[in-house]
């Protein structure tokens, strides 16, 4: 009988066994004493995701001329959520849900960007930017099943199928859940757009809160909000916010990241280069249930420098409570009167206005105002109010608005005339007829002022100071048809010289504004275009320009700088908002204010007229601003302007001026919607100069004078 166990087939099997105990102990080793994290069951499963993130750097502040703070930055917390760990979660649908409740329970607002209504009926928001058409496009096409002209309900339906979302949560939620659910995926599928910030500027206790939930996927991140601490200069202030497309173009180049925060206008734009700073960078592990495990900063940000405005705080007061009050007094006024005999026709009210204040030594702008106005710590909720608003308060008439000058401008023609007409003197006069009728084969007739509103009177023999005093319509129809050269040649002449007062081209200032337009033929060809080039300029272009009508437009800053040039002695600087520019920590000044001179006038003995005439309009006895400034302690150069605007049945109001007279320290310009004349807006100026002169702002408004330009 054979044996059932051999010594050979024992010594194999002993031989196997030992192999395999050494393997077993090898591995178990290797795993205990260099691999002890793999024997922990909790992490066996769990996965460490690894962010890269921004540091955004400290945004510097922005103060006025006098060290008085406008703007400043404040540390703020983003909830931000991420994809891969989300979609671990054991019920993803119900945290998304909880999170969105959680938000809006402590009065914040969450980010939802998918541009479907959030209510019933459901529909494509109309207001659509295209950076949200174009993720939804890039979602489509990625999802086979998917068209583009698809449905909002068919596409919801889709979408809550793909999300897997319970039947039993209602609609409304589930649009909320697809909301949120989307934002992750386009970015996964687009993989260039910045990290989904979930909810910004939330509380440190809402933090804990989340903290202490442990929702999945959900991490926070620092950054710094702008805080306003004034309500007023908010055109020139501006406000910040995220880059688009465009604007990354630009600032990629600098380093930007994608979602960086940028200012889009006004200073917080014009200076952004100093503001901004140098943002940091971190590494953050954490693992798919959003606990973070490490933050390591790889790169320190740098704040941002900061910057002083040549904006004094106090004159922007008076000067919007000045702007403000008129506007409000005359409305009051045309509201309370009776218009006219017919009841049914709407009246016409003040839509807009705005005012400039320059430093007539420097260029250097004290104050700009523009009604109506809005406010930078509201500016979100307010937003679409806005924008649909008709009588555009997000517009800076200050350097936006383009008006026609008036009688303003009779000091460009004037100047003109002294220096290309060698028969108009200082003392050459011109006796005002009361109807110009020189052309009326042309069909042009044009009448002065005093003779259509004082029953045929004229302002008789006037010279170029008597002029400018009494506004004399005629005197400058008269001077215009005298030019060299013609009807255009005229018009360039007036156009050349607008031009060295700062007329018709931009001041120089650092945030957007319009260059206006000069009284030129090709302009109006731009306008009108005409097929007989021949026919293209007429002499009743020049007249109409002489007197400061036609198609001259100007903004609020030039005219001001166009004073200013006169009340200097000749002298253009470009205009300035900028007054310093000082490290982030104080230490040292990166760039300090130096006046720059555009043009220097050479013909002293011209602006020596120009200022007797624009002094007489105030103090003479027949100026038209004397009702103001007649008996007013400060001596104030001014001009009038009343506007025939087309299509509204009340004129323009500009007024311009500069004090003291003898002594020039500032410069005004004023120009008011539909706000009569010239003369009906002086107030407003005046409660300027108060302020400025005077050691107590003192907002009182005396009657207006007489209805003259």
């Amino acid at each position: 009988m054979r044996k059932m166990y051999s010594p050979i087939r024992i010594a194999a099997l002993f031989i196997v066994i030992g192999l395999s105990m050494v393997v077993y102990v090898s591995a178990l080793y290797t795993i205990q004493i260099h691999q002890p994290s793999q024997l922990d069951s909790d992490l066996i499963q769990r996965r460490i995701i690894t962010r890269t993130s921004t540091i955004t750097a400290a945004r510097g502040n922005i103060y006025d001329r006098n060290g008085v703070l406008l703007a400043s930055g404040k540390p703020s917390y983003n909830v931000m959520l991420d994809w891969w760990a989300l979609r671990g979660s054991p019920d993803t649908n119900n945290t998304v849900l909880e999170l969105i409740y959680a938000v809006m329970d402590e009065g914040f607002t969450y980010n939802d960007s998918f541009p479907v209504t959030r209510g019933a009926p459901f529909e494509f928001t109309t207001n659509m930017t295209n950076t949200q058409r174009n993720r939804l496009d890039a979602y489509i096409d990625y999802h086979d099943a998917l068209y583009p002209d698809i449905s909002v309900s068919d596409l919801l339906a889709w979408m809550r199928d793909h999300y897997r979302i319970d039947y039993r949560i209602g609609i409304l939620d589930a649009r909320l859940i697809i909301g949120v659910r989307y934002e992750l995926e386009v970015r996964a599928i687009i993989g260039t757009i910045p990290p989904y910030v979930f909810a910004s500027e939330v509380s440190t206790d809402f933090i804990s809160y989340i903290e202490e939930r442990g929702f999945n996927g959900v991490y926070f991140d620092t950054s710094f909000v702008r805080e306003y601490h004034t309500e007023h200069a908010p055109h020139i202030l501006g406000y910040i916010g995220r880059m688009t497309a465009e604007e990354y173009a630009v600032y990629r180049e600098f380093g930007y990241p994608m979602d960086a925060v940028v200012g889009k206008i006004g200073a917080e734009r014009a200076f952004e280069m100093y503001l901004h700073g140098v943002d940091g960078q971190q590494t953050i592990r954490f693992n798919d249930e959003g606990t973070v495990l490490q933050r390591e900063i790889t790169k320190v940000p740098e704040p941002g420098q900061h910057v002083y405005l040549t904006i004094d705080h106090g004159l922007q007061i008076a000067t919007e409570h000045a702007l403000k009050t008129q506007i409000d007094r005359i409305n009051l006024e045309r509201q309370e009167a009776e218009y006219n005999e017919d009841e049914d026709e709407e009246m016409e009210l003040i839509p807009g206005g705005a005012v400039v204040v320059t430093d007539v030594r420097t260029g250097e702008v004290l104050a700009a105002a523009s009604y109506p106005t809005f406010s930078l710590t509201t500016l979100s909720n307010d937003w679409a109010f806005l924008n649909s608003n008709p009588d555009s308060p997000m517009l800076n008439r200050a350097t936006h608005g383009i008006y026609t000058p008036g009688s303003t401008f009779k000091m460009v023609t004037a100047f003109a005339a002294l220096r290309d007409i060698p028969a108009i003197t200082k003392y050459r006069t011109i006796e005002d007829r009361g109807r110009f009728t020189q052309w009326e084969d042309a069909g042009f007739v044009a009448s002065c002022w005093i003779y259509t509103t004082q029953w045929g009177n004229t302002h008789g023999e006037v010279n170029v100071v008597q002029a400018i005093e009494c506004s004399c319509n005629y005197y400058f129809l008269q001077v215009a048809s005298w030019f060299r050269g013609g009807a255009e040649a005229g018009a360039r002449t007036m156009s050349a010289a607008a031009l060295e007062f700062g007329l018709g081209s931009r001041t120089g200032l650092e945030i957007s504004e319009s260059p206006g337009r000069l009284p030129l033929p090709e302009e109006k060809e731009r306008l009108f275009p005409s097929n007989d080039p021949d026919r293209l300029w007429y002499t009743a272009d020049s007249l109409q320009v002489g007197f400061g009508q036609g198609i001259s437009r100007f903004t609020p800053v030039q005219l001001a700088n166009y004073a200013a040039t006169i009340g200097n002695g000749g002298t253009l600087y470009s205009l300035s908002i900028l007054r310093r520019v000082m490290s982030s920590d104080f230490t040292e000044p990166v760039l300090n204010f130096e006046p720059t001179i555009r043009h220097q006038i050479e013909e002293l003995e011209y602006i020596d007229i120009l200022q007797e005439g624009m002094l007489a309009a105030s103090r003479g006895n027949r100026g038209t601003a004397r009702s103001i400034f007649g008996n007013y302690r400060i001596l104030v150069a001014s001009k009038t302007g009343t506007v025939q605007a087309e299509s509204q049945r009340m004129n323009d109001g500009v007024f311009v001026c500069y004090a003291p007279a003898d002594d020039p320290q500032i410069a005004i310009s004023v120009v008011v919607e539909k706000g009569g004349s010239g003369s009906a807006i002086m107030d407003i100026a005046r409660m300027i100069f108060d302020h400025y002169f005077v050691t107590e702002s003192t907002f009182f408004a005396s009657p207006y004078g007489q209805m003259i330009p």
